[in-house]
């Protein structure tokens, strides 16, 4: 059975012979990049502007099953994507490891995770999984539409982050950037978390009693912040890693990213200090489903 499963998701010749091309890839130019982005916002902000003409403020679309069967199919895909990704990088390390000796970048796996050597190519096992991981993104896309139609809101954060989460896995592919491995294992195994808990939730099962997605993206983001030092000290400190270029625009979207979440996450607890102190002095109802709107807006990125 093991052996099966190593044989499809890291031997299977489509897997080894990978080659990411803008001839032999689906969706690997910079013009598709750059027109989905821009149909993708363009998509959402018109469906929220004519829900808004059409419906009344507070009128919500029902969609039934639909985005529990979303969250499922998500959270199944990226753990396939986690699992072949580490089937590959294992697979990569096993017959790469004799070229480790003629670089003075890496000497460990782990080393290799975070640092690509020079010259490192986008083919092969864990660009075949990026590349799987990239077309996941799209995937993710359809979240916005939902929380339009079901909670008639649209902000700027889910706009921006949606977007930029796409540029950064084209640029891993385009770039062979360092990193990528590692980033898309600790992203792989959120959505697989995050998002079979919201299907857990979505058909009807209990819930946490803490804000358990939140803290799930808390986290990620701290080891992703981490493993960027980490990038960064053996750039310079063991004669350079692959794709820094593109590792430097990532860290800016990733700074972006990272200060539209903190601004979301200080507004979220400002607003559950102010619903407390309300409920405390005897607030009325409307205040308490301003907090509940406000909950639910961040729980939906």
């Amino acid at each position: 059975m093991m052996q099966s499963v190593k044989y499809w998701l890291s031997e299977h010749p489509s897997i080894v012979n990978f080659r990411w091309s803008q001839t032999q890839s689906f969706g690997s130019t910079w013009s598709f990049l750059f027109s989905s982005i821009a149909v993708y916002v363009v998509a959402a902000t018109t469906l929220h502007a004519l829900l808004s003409l059409v419906l009344p403020k507070r009128r919500r679309v029902p969609l039934g099953p639909i985005p529990a069967i979303h969250c499922l199919c998500i959270s199944l895909i990226s753990a396939v994507i986690f699992v072949g990704t580490l089937l590959s990088a294992a697979a990569e390390i096993r017959d790469t490891r004799w070229f480790w000796g003629r670089t003075k970048t890496i000497t460990t796996p782990f080393q290799w995770f975070l640092c690509f050597p020079l010259g490192t190519r986008p083919s092969g096992r864990v660009f075949f999984w990026s590349y799987a991981f990239y077309l996941s993104r799209f995937l993710h896309l359809f979240r916005t539409f939902f929380t339009i139609l079901r909670q008639r809101k649209l902000t700027f954060f889910h706009l921006s982050n949606q977007s930029i989460l796409l540029c950064m896995s084209f640029l891993w592919l385009e770039f062979s950037q360092s990193f990528q491995v590692l980033a898309i294992l600790l992203a792989t195994l959120l959505y697989s978390v995050v998002y079979g808990y919201r299907f857990w939730t979505a058909i009807g099962l209990p819930s946490a009693c803490f804000p358990f997605v939140l803290n799930c993206q808390v986290v990620f983001l701290g080891c992703n912040l981490v493993c960027h030092f980490g990038v960064l000290f053996l750039h310079f400190l063991k004669g350079g890693c692959n794709g820094m270029g593109a590792w430097g625009f990532n860290s800016v979207l990733n700074g972006v990213t990272l200060w539209l979440f903190l601004d979301f996450y200080v507004k979220r607890h400002l607003r559950r200090k102010y619903a407390d102190d309300i409920s405390r002095h005897g607030g009325s109802s409307s205040s308490a489903r301003s907090f509940g709107s406000s909950e639910s807006e961040i729980k939906s990125e």
